[in-house]
């Protein structure tokens, strides 16, 4: 099998692109991803002097934005520390949310707060489908990330047996192994079924007397 093509050709971007360099960069890019995409839309083109020349002060201003928004980026990472924010969600007698929350959902919650989090930056692995406390990840940058806690509650009161079941990610009942309780009035005692001595001397004085 012929090994992968690593082949990459050279393009000057016009616009910013996530990942990959500002407006005015000159950067690598596979051949097909150029074809098909920057070239045909404008987003890149080939680099010459001139054009370079050209893109330097949007270049420029570019970058200057790119660190503000960072600046701005650290301010929310240092606030948000260990943040808790609450959602209330309506859900069924076992705590399974009919729904779920959503990374847009985090979003939200954390831009009413005051902290402007674009639900990119919200590091979520599965959307959250029952209430409870979870851990998230809040990551604009390898360097810039905090972790947070989410609490979901329900919009009212679950019974009591609610808190004792355990369910796994999906909201599904794990069934666990207890001891049932005895019902009222019953007695679980030995001494509660026993015949006493002083009752099988009676029957047996009754069943000689008969006799």
């Amino acid at each position: 099998m012929p090994a992968p093509s690593t082949r990459t050709i050279t393009v000057l971007l016009n616009r910013n692109v996530e990942s990959l360099g500002i407006v005015g960069d000159v950067v690598k890019v596979k051949p097909g991803y150029a074809r098909n995409f920057l070239l045909p839309l404008g987003i890149a083109e080939e680099p010459t002097e001139e054009r370079i020349e050209a893109l330097q002060a949007a270049r420029a201003e570019a970058h200057a934005e790119l660190e503000k928004i960072r600046d701005e980026r650290k301010t929310i990472i240092g606030a948000l520390g260990e943040l808790t924010a609450t959602l209330v969600r309506s859900c069924n007698d076992r705590g399974v949310l009919y729904g779920s929350v959503t990374q847009q959902d985090i979003s939200d919650a954390l831009i009413a707060l005051g902290h402007r989090v674009d639900e990119r930056a919200v590091r979520l692995a599965n959307p959250i489908r029952r209430i409870g406390d979870y851990p998230v990840t809040i990551q604009f940058e390898k360097d810039l990330r905090a972790e947070i806690h989410i609490i979901v509650e329900a919009d009212r009161s679950l019974a009591e047996e609610t808190e004792e079941m355990e369910f796994d990610n999906e909201g599904e009942l794990i069934e666990t192994n207890r001891k049932s309780k005895p019902e009222a009035g019953e007695d679980d005692s030995d001494d509660a079924t026993a015949e006493t001595p002083e009752e099988g001397n009676a029957e047996a004085e009754a069943e000689t007397a008969e006799a």
